[in-house]
């Protein structure tokens, strides 16, 4: 997966804001020109001051001014109720010192973060973002100025900061191709639908693990999770010796001229990688846990299939970390089941569906139809981000006729030599373009072998004539599968399999 593609390097910010002597009022990145409020509710204004001077908020939508003492380390907080969807409008900050911000609107604003599906670009950029489907034509055409983003800096932080470098760009065809393309078309189905401001917060780096994104804490207070602080800490004392081994790999490398020259050697994991566990919540997450959010998109998984079993564990633990930090613990956690490619196990999909099953206020995304088992990076990001916003758009926004979700497995019955399978979300049941495909069951031996399938109402039934007593099913399940069960929606089943024998990843931490 790409990694460093929009990494500055700039310093650490958490130390320099203890503004001691420093009169001037500042604001942090994300409170600035052209950003998105979230509508009709409490939002947090923030910045900082020199200790015990007085700020004076007002804003455009209420004129009526709030005011605040900067605590001792110059930091200062006021909280402002806003109204419904709206603008633009403006908010002055008075202190020894006047900011203004301009061109604010109300509305609604959505988190997008994962790796390098998520942070994929509309337009074609060197190292593997080949952009959109139609990238020319897409850019051109994204004109809404009611659609907004701010990058976060890719940033590794032992500790948790409190500003990044960064602006909010409004979407025009001058800007929208360096726009994540997910977040883009999520953001555009929202506001076509509703005619809100859609703002949209991108926090992602590819070839990330979810545990980068996750608080030190919350790996530290599970056993299970634990071991990934562990196996780090080694990995970090090992370091220096490993990366002057490295080092000599890359000369020779570089040096060799061949037709069949390997790829690259791979730098180390040290204390600055990217994959380093819980510094990029530190470095991307911390600094905007005040601003308040509608929800969250999120793109992940391909940095955790190899460890699939533990992801049953660590991504609810992330997404619990997520909501907690926001104070808000029925925040919307909206995700992408990762796609067929021959690097991606179907393990890793099965962990997305256990957290779908098992996690309140998610939804998840089937991507069975959008994969390419040679590039990792599908193309149809359009499908991926309208696909998320039908979640958005049901469990958030009233549009209660839509259905978000493809048909998901929910239970099995033997019925003689044949199993019949139930879903939820199974109406209207279909098998496009001819015969279900992808269906293998197996007896007690455990070998499973492919399988013919047959709709039924709202169930599927299972045989095959080399089993004669079929205990498992699965569906679906390996690196790259063609499947073409579907509901009326015109949406994909998810992979799953019935049975709960060993795995390829379980015990793999």
């Amino acid at each position: 997966m790409l990694k460093n593609l929009k990494f500055l390097v700039f310093t650490a910010m958490g130390a320099c804001f203890a503004f001691s002597g420093f009169a001037a009022v500042k604001l942090p990145a994300i409170i600035a020109d052209n950003m998105i409020l979230q509508q009709n509710t409490n939002v947090h204004l923030w910045g900082w001051a020199n200790a015990g001077e007085t700020v004076t908020v007002t804003t455009g939508w209420n004129k009526k001014p709030v005011t605040v003492v900067a605590g001792t380390d110059g930091k200062w907080m006021v909280t402002v109720k806003t109204t419904k969807a709206g603008g633009p409008y403006n908010i002055r900050f008075a202190g020894t010192n006047t900011l203004e911000v301009n061109n604010v609107l109300l509305g609604e604003v959505w988190l997008a973060s994962g790796q390098s599906n998520m942070e994929f670009f509309m337009r074609k950029m060197s190292g593997g973002y080949t952009g959109v489907l139609n990238y020319e034509e897409e850019i051109k055409a994204a004109d809404y100025p009611m659609i907004r983003t701010i990058d976060i800096p890719n940033k590794v932080a032992d500790e948790p900061q409190q500003d990044f470098t960064g602006v909010w760009k409004v979407c025009s065809p001058q800007t929208a191709d360096t726009f994540s393309a997910v977040a883009y078309y999520f953001a555009r189905a929202i506001h076509k639908a509703t005619g809100y401001p859609i703002g949209i917060v991108n926090a992602t780096w590819g070839g990330t693990p979810a545990e980068s994104w996750t608080r030190k804490e919350i790996l530290e207070g599970d056993s299970s999770l634990q071991v990934i602080l562990d196996r780090y800490k080694k990995q970090c004392d090992e370091y220096p010796a490993a990366y002057e081994k490295f080092k000599a790999e890359l000369d020779k490398w570089k040096a060799d001229t061949s037709k069949t020259k390997p790829a690259a050697p791979r730098e180390p994991m040290g204390p600055r990688h990217s994959n380093s566990p819980y510094k990029l919540y530190n470095g991307m997450i911390a600094p905007v846990l005040s601003y308040t959010m509608k929800g969250f998109i999120w793109y992940q998984g391909e940095g955790n299939a190899g460890r699939a079993a533990q992801y049953h564990r660590l991504f609810p633990a992330m997404i619990a970390n997520w909501r907690n930090d926001f104070h808000n613990e029925k925040m919307p956690f909206y995700f992408v089941q990762i796609s067929p490619h021959r690097s991606q196990n179907p393990e890793i999909r099965e962990a997305q569906l256990y957290t779908l099953r098992h996690v309140a206020h998610t939804g998840m995304v089937v991507t069975t139809d959008n994969g390419d088992s040679l590039d990792i990076h599908p193309r149809n990001k359009k499908l991926v981000g309208e696909r998320l916003a039908l979640w958005a758009l049901k469990n958030d926004y009233g549009k209660k006729d839509l259905e978000p979700s493809g048909p998901l497995y929910k239970s099995m019955k033997q019925e003689g030599n044949k199993i019949r399978i139930s879903f939820d979300d199974a109406d209207g049941l279909v098998a496009k373009d001819g015969d279900l495909k992808e269906f293998t069951i197996a007896a007690a031996d455990e070998n499973f072998v492919p399988a013919k399938a047959v709709i039924e109402g709202n169930t599927v039934v299972v045989w095959s004539d080399a089993v004669s007593s079929p205990v498992a099913v699965r569906f679906a399940w390996k690196t790259v599968p063609w499947p073409n069960l579907y509901n009326k929606a015109d949406l994909p089943a998810s992979p799953f399999r019935t049975d709960n024998w060993k795995l390829t990843t379980d015990g793999k931490n």
